[in-house]
């Protein structure tokens, strides 16, 4: 017997609607989530069951297809992550494949080095020669006199002679993705051969339009 004669069948009844609507409405929840309908929902190793999430040999495998921005991303998710991510030869990987490089030589000062594989962390370099000069070199590779004491630590024009090697700027050369795609596609994916293309249709077109 219940409490003011009502039957213990009354008292559980209203209890059970009231708990109907709460189930109905986690396993709606379990299925937004799951059918992906929850734009709020993130798939990580925290929320996930997907083993291949925290299986490092198939994180590698991932991880080895992945650019350099996306890389960077993928270290930020968890510790886990963060280990793989930060794996030397993956790093080497996702910086050499944009530019089709041969290979790295030495160790950058600070891990951020692999974050960025733009061509302003890049620089040509020149084999010098008797008759060459700064302002010579600047005209060939048409850049600035001043970028490339900078980058060369030289302090004046004298400092050319004690060299076997200038390093040429990349960063001056400023141009949309579609135009760099078409001179690394000319030069096969060599960075110096599409660089070294580009200087010459813009000295060309200085002698048209000056001629």
């Amino acid at each position: 017997m219940g409490c003011c004669g009502e039957e213990e069948e009354d008292i559980l009844q209203p209890l059970q609607q009231q708990q109907t609507p709460t189930l109905h409405s986690s396993s709606s929840s379990m299925a937004s989530s799951i059918t992906g309908d929850d734009s709020y929902t993130t798939i990580s190793p925290m929320n996930s069951n997907f083993a291949a999430l925290i299986c490092k040999d198939i994180l590698r495998t991932i991880f080895e297809k992945l650019p350099v921005v996306d890389l960077a991303r993928s270290a930020c998710v968890c510790r886990l992550w963060s280990s793989v991510a930060s794996d030397r030869e993956i790093q080497v990987r996702a910086f050499k494949a944009p530019w089709k490089l041969k290979g790295v030589i030495g160790n950058p000062s600070s891990g951020s080095f692999w974050r960025d594989n733009r061509l302003s962390r890049f620089a040509i370099s020149h084999r010098l020669v008797r008759s060459d000069t700064v302002a010579s070199l600047a005209v060939k590779y048409s850049v600035q006199v001043m970028d490339i004491k900078r980058l060369n630590n030289m302090m004046s024009d004298h400092g050319i002679h004690s060299r076997d090697r200038l390093l040429i700027p990349f960063c001056i050369w400023k141009v949309d993705d579609g135009t760099a795609q078409y001179y690394l596609s000319l030069s096969n994916g060599d960075p110096r051969g599409a660089f070294m293309e580009f200087s010459e249709d813009l000295r060309w077109e200085r002698q048209v339009r000056f001629a």
